[in-house]
């Protein structure tokens, strides 16, 4: 008799759809035998101007310990960041990017018997590790594509552990000002921590925004989540890294894999820390290609949410699939978002001028062959 493992699986896992990523290169041209060095991918948010000199020096001279285990404990990389954003090492835990971290916290801190509170349109991440242990999420309905913070604090109940905040938020770019996150901040409990996702705070620029660490010394149940995989140009390495008490990380570290963060990805993420001319450069052709790309949409007469990441959510109407693939057919990998409830948007990714300005022609194109656009 054959056995059903699905039904051995834990309850939350059964129902569980795997995580989409955006399609790689190696991928659709396989598909459509398109040459891969043809082929421009903005769907994953990733950084266009490739890795950092300094980074790619300290990867390789690294490599010659792949024999060797890493440093569990990520001293050196604790350490940079432990000066540059002026906190303790013992606040810091690391991840094998930023997911790994949002999962640790989720599984350290929400059980079967808790609820965890998100947004409507808010990453896909915080739902799925929601259901995978078991724990009832709280989907707030959005307003205005964004956090509707004083609905999310409203819905915090006494089985509430959790409180997952985007900063900017992924897909939709929406952002809250520094006192709308601390008004928000006052209002929850103090036994309900509050995760702070700023996985693209490095493209903010301007005092009205929040810098979540800031915040750390006012609100001891905040957890602060960041990556090296956007602004760093670091995402293939997996380094993410969560900022918060002592106490609070000292359990994190207790259930986090131990070498969740291999050598490589240490030395490479310590060196980028050093790098501020990259980290500027990175700021300067998001701000100009998402300019670019908002600009392009005003003309063709798009809908789209302004964004403060390093991409944008555009409408494209009910054909928003049938678009994706005439661009596939094109070879430009944008995302479709119907799995986070925008059937009519597609993410695109900023990515340097020319391949902005490919997209740009590209998406013309599908849109007349959709009967979309004259």
């Amino acid at each position: 008799m054959a056995i059903d493992y699905q039904s051995l699986a834990v309850r939350g896992v059964q129902a569980l759809s795997p995580y989409q990523p955006g399609k790689p290169i190696e991928e659709l041209a396989r598909e459509l035998g398109l040459n891969p060095a043809e082929i421009i991918k903005l769907a994953s948010n990733e950084n266009p101007l490739g890795p950092s000199e300094k980074a790619l020096s300290a990867a390789r001279q690294a490599l010659s310990e792949l024999c060797l285990y890493p440093d569990g404990n990520g001293f050196n990389l604790k350490q940079a960041l432990s000066k540059r954003l002026n906190v303790g090492m013992d606040q810091i835990t690391l991840g094998n990017g930023s997911n790994d971290v949002l999962e640790v916290i989720t599984r350290c801190f929400a059980d079967a018997d808790s609820e965890v509170v998100f947004s409507q349109y808010a990453f896909a991440v915080y739902p799925l590790v929601t259901q995978a242990i078991g724990a009832r999420g709280v989907s707030v309905p959005a307003r205005e594509w964004g956090h509707d913070l004083d609905a999310m604090a409203v819905a915090v109940t006494d089985r509430t552990r959790l409180v997952f905040v985007a900063n900017p938020n992924n897909p939709t770019g929406t952002v809250h000002t520094a006192d709308a996150i601390e008004a928000f901040l006052k209002k929850i409990p103090e036994n309900v921590l509050v995760v702070l996702d700023e996985a693209y705070c490095e493209y903010l620029t301007g005092d009205q925004y929040p810098d979540g660490v800031e915040l750390l010394a006012r609100f001891p149940n905040l957890i602060v989540c960041r990556t090296f995989s956007k602004a760093w140009g670091l995402a293939a390495l997996r380094v993410g890294y969560s900022i918060s008490s002592p106490a609070i990380a000292d359990i994190l570290n207790r259930v986090r894999q131990p070498f969740n963060v291999d050598t490589v990805a240490l030395s490479a993420a310590t060196a980028v820390l050093d790098d501020e001319d990259y980290l500027q450069r990175s700021r300067d052709v998001n701000t100009a290609g998402l300019r670019q790309l908002q600009e392009a949409f005003d003309r063709m007469g798009l809908g789209y949410i302004p964004s403060a990441g390093n991409f944008v959510a555009v409408e494209v109407g009910e054909q928003a699939m049938g678009v994706y693939q005439a661009l596939l057919a094109h070879g430009v990998i944008v995302r479709p978002i119907t799995g986070y409830g925008m059937p009519r948007h597609l993410r695109v990714s900023v990515g340097l001028p020319e391949e902005n300005e490919r997209f740009i022609e590209a998406l013309a194109q599908a849109l007349t062959a959709s009967g979309l656009s004259d």
